[in-house]
C-alpha cells in the first residue's frame, strides 16, 4: 500500500464504506446511492473479489459497472440475475445492502417513510417499500451524510420501516439470526451496534473530529469502541480505483460543499 495523499471527505467516506463488505463472502452487494455504490464496488476491486454484484438490471458482472454514461466502456457480463433471483439471495440472508434512512434510533431500527405523525405527518418521504422484508433477512449497514439529532434520533423513529434490536418490537418466535446491522457510515465517524446489549458505539473518527462532536449530534449515548482510531486514510492505489469507477465525479456532489477529508479547526 502506497502512502496517503490529499483526498475528499466522500473519497474517505468511500473507502470507510468498502469496509462494510469485508470477509462477507459470496453475497450480493448493493450500495444504494452514490457513495455506498462506490464503497461496494471498490471492496470487490481489492479486498472482497468474491462479492456478487450486478449491472443493477438481470445480470451478475464481473467487475463493477463505473457510474454514469459509460462511453465505450463495455461490462463483463457472468450470468442472469432475475428479480427472482435477487429475492431468493434477499430472503435466504445472501445479501448486504447499505441504505441511506431518514431516521436511525439506538435499536437500529430504522425510517424512510414520514416525518411526524403517522396519520399527519410533517413530511412524507419514500414509503416502507422493500425494508421490512429486507431488513429482517439480510445485513445492512447505513449511510448517513449529514449526522445530525434529526437522523440520530433521540427515542424511537417516527415509522419503524426497518427492524432493528428493540426486543418488544419482535412477536415470539420469530428467526432473528438473519437480521443484523454491520455499521454506520456518516460525514462524522463510523458506528457500530456492538456494544453491550447491541448499544451504539463510536468505532472511528474522521480526520480532526473529535467524539463529543459527533455525540453532540446525536440523539442518543455513544459508547467509545475498544479499539476507537482515525477513519483509514484513502491510499493513492484506493483513490486512482475511485477515480475510474466514477469517472464524472458524482462523489463531488454527494456530501454538501464537497468539503476535504482532513478537516482543520
Amino acid at each position: 500500500m502506497s502512502a496517503t495523499c490529499d483526498f475528499t471527505l466522500a473519497e474517505l467516506m468511500i473507502v470507510a464504506a468498502s469496509e462494510a463488505w469485508r470477509g462477507n463472502g459470496e453475497v450480493i452487494a448493493s450500495g444504494l446511492g452514490v457513495i455506498p455504490r462506490l464503497g461496494a464496488s471498490l471492496a470487490k476491486l481489492t479486498h472482497s473479489p468474491e462479492l456478487l454484484m450486478t449491472d443493477s438490471e438481470a445480470f451478475l458482472v464481473e467487475e463493477p459497472i463505473p457510474l454514469g454514461p459509460r462511453g465505450d466502456y463495455v461490462p463483463r457480463y457472468s450470468g442472469y440475475m432475475s428479480f427472482e433471483r435477487v429475492f431468493e439471495c434477499v430472503w435466504g440472508g445472501r445479501r448486504h445492502a447499505m441504505i441511506g434512512p431518514t431516521q436511525i434510533d439506538r435499536w437500529g431500527q430504522t425510517n424512510l417513510s414520514c416525518v411526524g405523525d403517522y396519520q399527519k405527518p410533517r413530511t412524507a418521504i419514500l414509503g416502507v417499500r422493500g425494508l421490512p422484508g429486507n431488513s429482517i433477512n439480510h445485513l445492512n449497514s447505513f449511510f448517513v451524510p449529514s449526522h445530525n439529532n434529526r437522523v440520530f434520533v433521540s427515542g424511537e423513529v417516527d415509522m419503524v420501516s426497518g427492524v432493528g434490536f428493540k426486543a418488544e418490537r419482535w412477536p415470539e418466535g420469530a428467526r432473528r439470526d438473519l437480521m443484523d446491522i454491520h455499521c454506520v457510515v456518516s460525514d462524522l465517524c463510523v458506528l457500530d451496534f456492538n456494544g453491550p446489549e447491541r448499544a451504539v458505539q463510536v468505532r472511528s473518527l474522521h480526520p480532526g473530529v473529535s467524539f463529543e462532536q459527533v455525540q453532540d449530534n446525536t440523539g442518543f449515548p455513544l459508547l467509545k469502541s475498544a479499539q476507537l482510531h482515525e477513519t483509514v486514510h484513502p491510499t493513492r492505489e484506493q483513490l486512482a480505483l475511485i477515480r475510474r469507477l466514477d469517472p464524472h465525479d458524482y462523489r463531488a456532489t454527494a456530501i454538501k460543499g464537497n468539503p476535504p477529508g482532513i478537516r482543520t479547526a
